[in-house]
């Protein structure tokens, strides 16, 4: 298969169907630099010809209008499979400058707008919902799924799995057999970090 792909460098295009919106909590948005985050995406592009957009926020309102901007102006917004958050936070919350906001209150904001996307969160911070929280966020968003992991970072980021997971949705778009696929090939990490999916 790598030979192949080697000798078929056209294959590498970007793939139009699928994309991955990535919105990273930073301390300050003026602040560039490049994160794991962006880097990680960069690879996927270059390996997997997954396309992304990247883009920071410091405050919910950052959040809010970057959703925002990508629901209602961006015309490729349904082919926006992921949403990938990499923010801080606890069980049930993201941190944004040093404010909790509940993923309650986050789906209030976006109610109805998060049709058939799965909401991705690597383990910079843990994702730990009880039933009816996972079903709230569900029903109000209208969002396909919510995925992350219930162990901290612990000097292990889930980069490189997210990336997996990202890769295998290029190939299935199937969720339950590409969550199936990336506990086969990434058991041992899967465990390590405690991957969920809320659904």
């Amino acid at each position: 298969m790598l030979e192949k792909r080697r000798q078929l460098p056209q294959e590498q295009s970007i793939d139009e169907d699928q994309f991955i919106y990535c919105l990273e909590g930073v301390n300050d948005i003026e602040n560039e630099q490049l994160t794991e985050a962006q880097q990680s995406l960069e690879q996927l592009a270059m390996k997997y010809g997954i396309a992304s957009i990247y883009k920071t926020c410091d405050t919910i309102e950052g959040l809010e209008e970057s959703l925002n901007t990508l629901v209602l102006d961006d015309h490729n917004f349904k082919d926006y499979e992921i949403i990938y958050l990499v923010m801080a936070g606890e069980a049930n919350s993201i941190c944004l400058n040093d404010y909790y906001y509940t993923l309650q209150e986050i789906a209030e904001i976006f109610e109805g707008r998060l049709k058939g996307k799965i909401l991705h969160f690597s383990n910079t911070k843990i994702l730990d919902l009880d039933e009816e929280e996972a079903q709230y966020f569900l029903d109000i968003t209208n969002a396909k799924a919510v995925s992350g992991y219930g162990n901290a970072f612990n000097g292990v980021s889930s980069a490189n799995l997210d990336k997996a997971f990202f890769n295998l949705f290029k190939e299935d778009d199937d969720m339950f057999d590409v969550i199936e696929e990336l506990h086969q090939r990434h058991y041992n990490v899967c465990k390590m970090l405690d991957f969920r999916l809320y659904y």
